[in-house]
């Protein structure tokens, strides 16, 4: 009968335990990385009766949580695909509205060029003038507005940044103490508690959704937690915290540095919102940047070179119509060296759209894109003989020393300069300078045009003596090569067509500048020019590349958030189908544990009536 009341104790015991794991399954629904917790019963060693064998009870062996590292590590990656996801599709999204909202810069040229066309019609009409002036500031507005809010979305991402930093270092010190409780937990003699490692799990989890990290398991129960390619960022009980500062070329950019080393880890931080904080940044904000700025760039040039070769209603020749900044070199703050490089733009058609670096090592200096490819420079880079690469033209300072650098951005910040120099209609050079005016007696099938080449507006009389030689003004003969143009008095003579001996063209300074609308007519086939790459892409075509560019990102960032959002649905639905709370199973169990409470109640019950009945029985 002791027997039996002990094995009514151990059943009783037994059953309050899974009662009470029952209960704690069930409060704990709804707390985000509770595993569901498992009794494991073993029989309690039998009692050896003459040739048979007794059960003395149940032993509970340990309360554990229904886990599966597979799971749940395919959970963590899914969380940090699908955080990156979320984040840069939220970005992109920010970035094309604002392409396509109301700083739209393609209605503004549209504008600007319509009003361009008009000024044509009506070359010395006042209003026309005054509207064409109108439309081009717009057009600077419109420039200023995207650039600025480019700007505003570069600095929401550098303190998205720092915040995912401040995030990360929070999850891992958390971490580190949660692997200490747990490892002394173990070093007592007990087993791991299931509470502790579903809050450190839980803490992963949010880890991920900051950036992408590898977590390796430790003989002592403890992980280890790693970032990039390698940074740690919990090693048992220590964490190491990450930091941002400043890039060495600009202040205002922040990098993702390891806090103890200094180490710059932004170009191999991937995953979690991190690292689409940094992908956002170098793959679609900074080429729009630069791409919009590219576009200010190629407009000012081509403009203000077909507006130089026109006179305006005062009859001098054209000046610049726009202003833009040209290409900027931040040096280093590691530079030990003296002076800085000076950087222009030497072809617009040649701007690729990328940033360089121009560093300085073994007495030469190196170019290199921000790829790491190799440029390759001509020159000597002096101010008489600059390097040249890229439509760039570079002066190196004499003061450079070993490891001395240089970012060259050529048009990062160009879009944020342009400005209408002109402020007065009168000024705008709708006229040609010059009137051509083909011989009586020429037989040949040539036509001309002229156009200025830097000098005063002065006349000229060019006289073929034969298919291919003429003279200029009656001076010496020279030599005439089709498709090049014929130089003189500060003027160039393209022609078309062949000329024959005895052909002549006379260049005048035009007298009609009030109603001329020959420059007028060319200005407006800015529009449509060929500018950037090598001649073949408009203004308008360049924004619309731009366009294009943002907007391929955010229907790919679309689509990859569609897919990890499916990926971690179904990673989270497998790991939950282990590990989550299921009510009605815990009903059931809550039924057969209560069940079996009272009929170990019972059998400790009937064990007592046994025994004071047999007492009762001893003592007569």
């Amino acid at each position: 009968m002791v027997d039996m009341l002990n094995t009514g104790v151990s059943g009783l015991l037994a059953a309050q335990v899974g009662l009470g794991t029952v209960s704690h399954n069930v409060a704990n629904v709804n707390t985000d990385g509770y595993s569901r917790q498992q009794v494991s019963y073993g029989t309690a060693l039998p009692q050896g009766v003459g040739g048979y064998f007794i059960g003395t009870g149940v032993n509970t062996v340990a309360v554990q949580r229904a886990y599966s590292q597979f799971l749940n590590s395919s959970l963590w990656s899914a969380t940090s695909s699908s955080s990156r996801a979320d984040t840069m599709a939220g970005l992109t999204g920010q970035i094309n509205n604002q392409l396509s909202g109301s700083s739209n810069l393609q209605t503004s040229l549209d504008s600007f060029f319509g009003a361009v066309n008009d000024t044509a019609n009506a070359p010395s009409d006042a209003a026309s003038r005054q509207v064409l002036l109108a439309r081009a500031n717009g057009l600077a507005s419109t420039f200023h507005s995207l650039s600025g809010q480019f700007n505003q979305l570069s600095g929401q991402v550098q303190q998205q940044i720092g915040d995912a930093v401040n995030s990360i270092n929070s999850y891992s010190d958390s971490i580190a103490k949660l692997n200490g409780l747990i490892r002394s937990s173990v070093a007592t003699g007990g087993t791991p508690p299931s509470d502790l490692l579903d809050k450190r799990d839980a803490l992963v989890k949010n880890l991920s959704a900051q950036v992408g990290v590898t977590v390796v398991p430790q003989n002592d129960n403890t992980i280890n937690v790693f970032v990039g390619n390698g940074q740690s960022l919990v090693s048992g009980t220590q964490s190491y915290a990450l930091a941002t500062a400043p890039n060495i070329y600009d202040a205002t950019r922040q990098e993702v540095v390891g806090a103890a080393s200094g180490s710059v880890l932004s170009g191999r931080i991937s995953g979690g919102a991190l690292g689409a904080l940094m992908d956002f940044r170098s793959s679609v904000l900074d080429p729009a940047q630069t791409q919009l700025g590219r576009a200010a760039q190629a407009l000012a040039s081509a403009f203000n070179a077909q507006h130089v070769q026109g006179v305006d209603l005062n009859g001098d020749v054209g000046g610049q119509f726009f202003s833009v900044a040209g290409p900027t070199a931040r040096a280093a703050s590691t530079n030990n060296g003296t002076g800085n490089v000076d950087a222009s733009i030497s072809d617009v058609g040649k701007l690729t759209g990328a940033d360089y670096t121009l560093s300085y090592a073994g007495g030469a200096w190196t170019l290199r894109d921000t790829s790491g490819n190799s440029v390759a420079m001509s020159g000597t880079g002096t101010a008489g003989d600059p390097f040249t690469a890229a439509g760039l033209s570079l002066v190196v300072p004499a003061g450079a020393v070993a490891g001395d650098s240089f970012r060259i951005q050529p048009s990062r910040d160009a879009a944020a300069s342009f400005a209408v120099v002109i402020n007065n209609p009168d000024k705008i050079a709708a006229a040609a300078p010059l009137a051509i005016k083909s011989g009586i007696n020429n037989t040949g099938t040539a036509t001309a045009s002229a156009s200025l080449d830097g000098g005063a507006i002065s006349g000229g009389v060019v006289q073929f003596t034969s298919a291919t030689t003429y003279t200029v003004d009656g001076g010496a003969v020279q030599t005439f090569t089709p498709g090049q143009p014929i130089n003189a008095n500060g003027w160039n003579l393209q022609l078309s067509g062949t000329p024959q001996n005895g052909d002549s063209f006379t260049v005048t300074p035009n007298s009609n500048a009030q109603g001329d609308n020959t420059n007028a007519l060319m200005l407006g086939k800015v529009a449509n020019l060929g500018v950037l790459n090598g001649g073949v892409t408009s203004v308008g075509g360049a924004y619309s590349q731009l366009v294009s560019q943002v907007g391929s990102a955010g229907a790919v960032a679309k689509d990859e958030q569609s897919t990890q959002t499916a990926v971690y649905n179904q990673a989270y639905g497998s790991q939950q189908s282990v590990s989550g709370v299921n009510l009605d199973e815990e009903a059931a169990n809550l039924v057969r544990f209560q069940q079996a409470y009272q009929a170990s109640a019972q059998v400790i019950t009937t064990a007592n009536s046994m025994f004071t009945a047999l007492l009762s029985a001893v003592q007569g």
